[in-house]
């Protein structure tokens, strides 16, 4: 199994499938993952929405209303897409995420929470919550991890696959 540049289709269009389906994809499970969890708890969907957009425009987002919650759903998807777009790329000189989109896709899913939290948040006007008590198990962050793994990194790792395959 080689990466997206193998077979006699043009490599560019297989690349753009692989990065708008990869990105719809985990885009759409990612964010359904998000309204259920956050949902059963509670909490609004465009509030949800509202929390994405303010990692751009901070506190402002929660006052915005429905412009500010599609907002929140644009940068969601585009956040998606630009990690379909990073796996894609790579697959391009790194056959074997072609070749094992399990584990590979499962390490990608990992990666992009580690950057979700530890670069992309930090440098946003996102301002999180109160963490969990001490000793507590804090669901919200399980499932993160989770939910990176099974919504974000096995769809852009199958996706490209497909893509490669085709």
């Amino acid at each position: 199994m080689h990466g997206l540049t193998t077979n006699s289709v043009d490599p560019r269009a297989r690349l753009l499938k692989a990065v708008f389906w990869g990105g719809l994809i985990a885009g759409a499970l990612d964010i359904a993952d998000a309204l259920i969890f956050h949902g059963v708890r509670g909490v609004a969907p465009w509030r949800i929405l509202q929390a994405i957009a303010s990692g751009l425009l901070g506190r402002d987002a929660f006052t915005g209303g429905a412009w500010t919650a599609a907002l929140g759903l644009g940068l969601h998807f585009f956040i998606a897409t630009t990690a379909a777009a990073v796996y894609a790329l790579a697959s391009l000189r790194l056959p074997l995420l072609v070749a094992r989109p399990v584990l590979c896709g499962a390490a990608y899913g990992l990666l992009v929470n580690v950057v979700m939290q530890n670069v992309v948040l930090p440098l946003s006007a996102f301002r999180p919550g109160p963490p969990a008590p001490a000793g507590a198990i804090d669901w919200g962050q399980v499932n993160l991890w989770l939910a990176h793994v099974v919504c974000v990194g096995l769809p852009i790792a199958f996706t490209t696959r497909w893509a490669a395959r085709r």
